[in-house]
């Protein structure tokens, strides 16, 4: 199974982790996207994006055939919803909202066979989408998949070192949008910028994954610099908008 956790691996390797947002539950989109160099994960969007619990299977499978890891972002932190994004062949999960340790210690339990956690077993496709037999996915799951938290609230940032101190919990998350909101205050301003570099700090100190949603490759390089280990670089939406729109502009002379 760890053959196929890419972006794991490349974690792990000390490589960035570099990848973006799928909102659209086509599977042709999605294989389109993971033949792009360079990346080695895509994020399946079950919380904001048009995708369902149907279509998951079908989108992991997809991705991994590709080379490249599917991170399925749940609607919520619920322990039957990473179960079900889990048995259908995410090499991760994200829940949005994770605001004090206890529940991201919940989020792991949920995450995890036993003994680590109380995650069911018995689902007969997860494996397949890894190409290894069902006992041996039971077997290597619990160190090879990622538990990824969003941090993008006050509270969360308020408790991010007690969050990042949690075993188990791989990669913390900033979501900057909903940050700035929950906050209330100016995204981009200082208490913003120091919201985030909080949360760094907490990640470094515990030995943890940095990650940051961005929304441009420019973006993207400066959270790498500042010392983030997985980055996004666009959306599926804004990227095929941004195109036609500057395509449509040189065809008008614009």
């Amino acid at each position: 199974m760890k053959s196929k956790a890419f972006l794991k691996n490349a974690l792990d390797a000390g490589k960035p982790g570099i990848g973006m947002w799928l909102t659209m539950r086509s599977s042709f989109l999605a294989h389109t996207l993971a033949t792009v160099p360079g990346f080695n994960w895509l994020l399946v969007d079950a919380e904001h994006g048009q995708i369902t619990d149907s279509d998951i299977y079908d989108l992991c499978n997809t991705i991994t055939n590709r080379g490249i890891s599917p991170i399925v972002r749940i609607p919520s932190d619920e322990s039957w919803m990473i179960k079900r994004a889990l048995d259908s062949g995410a090499s991760g999960i994200m829940t949005p909202m994770c605001h004090t340790a206890d529940a991201a210690r919940a989020i792991v339990a949920s995450s995890k066979f036993a003994p680590q956690g109380t995650r069911g077993c018995g689902s007969p496709f997860t494996h397949t989408v890894f190409s290894i037999p069902a006992r041996t996915y039971e077997l290597e799951c619990n160190n090879n998949l990622l538990v990824i938290v969003q941090i993008e609230s006050r509270s969360g940032v308020e408790n991010v070192q007690d969050i990042a101190a949690v075993d188990g919990v791989d990669v913390l998350f900033v979501g900057p949008f909903d940050l700035a909101k929950s906050m209330d205050i100016e995204f981009g301003g200082k208490e913003h910028e120091d919201a985030i570099a909080k949360t760094l700090k907490a990640c470094k100190d515990n030995q943890k994954y940095a990650a940051i949603f961005c929304s441009s490759g420019e973006i993207a390089k400066k959270r790498l610099d500042q010392g983030f280990d997985m980055v996004s670089i666009c959306t599926d939406t804004g990227s095929l908008v941004k195109e036609c729109t500057a395509q449509v502009q040189i065809t008008l002379g614009q």
